[in-house]
């Protein structure tokens, strides 16, 4: 029975040495706390560092792997030097920074590379040991992103899942990390790749697609032969757990104390780990801008700012907490006095029982990240408020503020902003905070941990579905060699060529792709075999085929079935077609490439193309839609189609395709052996148009009704040489 490990930089389990005694206590926050109760209820099996630094000759490892098996957790052992280099060097100081746009921030430093190379394969070692062909592993965040890629060359067939917790940056960003390709190859090991939001989604492909050339489409992203899945999954939270403390006499007690405390004064609850990326001290100076601004609430409101100290041995971090405490002091010694201080400030970590409280009894929570991967601290708020009142104000570049649109969403670098809402949150109504909230606690119960976990597993294993289906339709050794004595055994033999992205690969300049030397070699031999008949079959203008292919007996099908030519004959059109549409369509298509850069418009006799492959994808994405929507509307009365292919849209006869220009090859004679290879949606009309015996060949992988794939242009070459070479 196949197992589900979980692995992660950190264990949910901290081992420590005291006194020569080792100490066993669970982690807190981060992770290792949102996943722990999954992990429990799914009795996975988690591989991690226990917080543990060893030495070569330790002693304990044994003990501490004892005791961590009865918890199903295994170590991944780090030594100092490892943990100074790769988490604190590589992890924390260039991909913490980077991937939350504090570019300036940033160190490359080989020596943290390097450690961060040797610390992936480490922990590939650890799941090596541990896991068995078959298992589901989970790999989680920034710190293991290569090791999807050192599991996937070991285990071909493994099942893979990969989540980042944190942002990823734009492609613009992104491309500034020197190591870019090793971490975008490590990441794409994986079978499905998760990311907080949708935003992160299209950073991500966007990156892969401008590094690696990788097309994305509905979701899937064809890595060599193998269907990669990328989605969003908000991270949720263990809801119930929060509204069953919050109703509980021991935290009703803690919110009298608390009451007690601060008086009838309204409550504004701050909680963060004190980062650069959290916006602490912009969240201090809108608060200070807010007393300045509305100086009858001093006296009414204090705020309670809790900040969890964070990498306390590094530089950028001790300025960050001196910061923090000269804001303090200077707001409270400037609108302070003996019976009042504005922020009551607590520089430490706060356990469940003591957090939960101040949850509950807060009137407002202003939660305002720079940058921040989900943030769960603000769906931990609205879970707390068992009577649904309280008012969230989440900054817009945190991830839950695109699933929590009932909050007050702000700006977290304007201070004018913040300190609007804050007095908005203040007097907002009882009812309307209901309201909001109560929309919120839905959605936040339906879709908490446990279902966040359990749709990312059922997403693997729907990817691994469709992973088998394409496989069992790949063109295998066993198939091509069935495919080659077909060929052999036959006297009348079509063979049906698209060109463009099946005997070559595709180019930014669509006048780059003319054939090499090999290839017109190997359409000649085969051309000149009597046995056989080769027809290009493709989409370009019949000047072109005359001029690269015009030489070589073979047939033609141009400008996607609009005109055909047989071996040594003159071309023809396939029915008289009438062009004056063009005038109509061509100044729109004028306007796109004007709104366009690096697009263009390429006129053929009955067609016209607008050709985007070199532009801008983000602005291409737009603006093929927009097209595609006013051409649809322009040409629906008319016998005109819009075609949308890869990376053009053509605009030709309605009733004009490959498969029917095909078919005047096919009903020559009664063929015995019928190849016809090609790539796009264009030759799906081939594809459904030939006979059921007909070998029919996909170049690349993806939704088809061909019977078989094939990788690339160049596995194309390859099996037309083995082709060639049989009489």
């Amino acid at each position: 029975m196949s197992k589900l490990f979980i692995v992660s930089n950190r264990l949910p389990i901290t081992i420590s040495r005291r006194n020569g005694t080792l100490k066993i206590q669970s982690s807190v926050g981060g992770l290792a706390t949102g996943l722990d109760s999954f992990h429990q209820s799914y009795s996975s099996l988690w591989i991690g560092w226990p917080g543990y630094v060893s030495t070569r000759k330790d002693r304990d490892e044994k003990k501490i792997q004892q005791s961590l098996r009865k918890k199903n957790c295994y170590p991944a052992f780090l030594s100092k030097y490892d943990v100074d280099n790769y988490y604190h060097g590589f992890c924390n100081k260039t991909i913490w920074p980077l991937f939350h746009y504090f570019t300036e921030r940033a160190v490359y430093d080989n020596h943290y590379w390097e450690a961060y190379q040797r610390v992936n394969k480490q922990f590939f070692s650890a799941v090596c040991q541990y896991a068995s062909p078959g298992d589901r592993i989970w790999i989680h965040d920034y710190q293991l992103m290569l090791l999807p890629s050192l599991l996937r060359r070991k285990i071909p067939d493994a099942v893979i899942g990969f989540f980042l917790h944190i942002p990823f940056p734009s492609s613009e960003i992104f491309r500034l990390l020197p190591y870019r390709e090793e971490i975008i190859n490590g990441i794409l090991g994986a079978d499905l790749i998760g990311f907080h939001t949708h935003d992160y989604v299209h950073h991500f492909t966007e990156t892969v697609r401008k590094i690696h050339g990788h097309e994305y489409s509905f979701g899937q992203i064809g890595v060599g032969d193998r269907m990669v899945k990328v989605d969003a999954f908000p991270m949720g939270i263990d809801y119930q757990r929060f509204q069953t403390a919050a109703r509980s006499e021991r935290i009703q007690k803690e919110i009298k104390k608390l009451r007690n405390k601060i008086g009838d004064r309204k409550i504004i609850l701050s909680v963060d780990r004190l980062d650069y990326t959290k916006g602490i001290p912009e969240r201090l100076q809108a608060f200070d801008l807010f007393l300045e601004k509305y100086p009858t609430y001093r006296g009414k409101v204090t705020l309670v700012c809790v900040a969890v100290p964070s990498r306390t041995s590094v530089e950028h971090y001790i300025q960050l907490k001196r910061q923090v405490d000269e804001l303090i002091s200077r707001i409270n010694g400037k609108y302070g006095d003996m019976g009042w201080m504005p922020i009551m400030y607590m520089y430490r970590l706060l356990p469940f029982q003591q957090l939960v409280p101040l949850y509950t009894i807060a009137d407002v929570a202003l939660i305002t990240p720079l940058r921040d991967g989900m943030n769960l601290i603000a769906k931990e708020y609205i879970a707390s408020k068992p009577d649904a009142s309280g008012v969230l104000i989440l900054g817009e570049m945190a991830g839950a503020a695109q699933e929590l649109g009932e909050a007050l969403i702000v700006n977290s670098h304007n201070r004018w902003q913040i300190a609007r809402a804050i007095k908005q949150a203040i007097s907002l109504p009882r009812k309307e905070q209901i309201r909001r909230n109560k929309i919120m606690q839905r959605r936040l119960q339906r879709y908490d941990i446990d279902r966040w976990a359990h749709d990312f597993m059922e997403r693997l294993d729907h990817i691994k579905v469709i992973q088998a289906q394409s496989r069992s339709r790949r063109l295998t050794r066993e198939l091509t060699q069935g495919l080659l004595e077909d060929y052999k055994k036959n006297t009348k033999r079509l063979l049906l060529l698209d060109y463009d992205g099946t005997l070559t690969h595709f180019t930014g300049n669509i006048d780059d792709a003319r054939p090499n030397k090999r290839t017109r070699q190997l359409l000649m031999h085969l051309a000149q075999q009597k046995k056989n008949e080769v027809v290009i079959v493709s989409g370009r203008r019949k000047a072109t085929l005359d001029a690269w292919f015009g030489d070589i007996p073979l047939g033609f099908v141009a400008e996607h079935g609009v005109w055909i030519k047989n071996p040594g004959g003159t071309w023809r059109l396939i029915e008289q077609l009438k062009d004056a549409w063009k005038q109509q369509i061509k100044p729109i298509l004028e306007v796109y490439v004007d709104r366009t850069p690096g697009s263009f418009i390429e006129e053929k006799e009955y067609s016209l193309v607008w050709h985007y492959r070199k532009a801008d994808p983000k602005l291409t994405m737009l603006r093929a839609g927009e097209l595609k929507d006013a051409l649809t509307h322009l040409v629906s009365n008319l016998s005109i189609g819009v075609l949308d292919g890869n990376k053009v849209i053509e605009i030709k006869n309605r009733d004009i395709n490959k498969g029917r220009a095909v078919m005047k090859w096919v009903n020559k004679k009664q063929w015995d052996f019928i190849l016809s290879i090609g790539d796009d949606v264009t030759d799906e009309d081939i594809f459904d148009a030939l006979p059921d015996n007909a070998f029919t060949i996909k170049v690349g992988i993806g939704i088809t009704k061909a019977r078989y794939t094939i990788a690339s242009p160049a596995e194309v070459i390859d099996l037309m040489t083995k082709i060639s070479r049989i009489n």
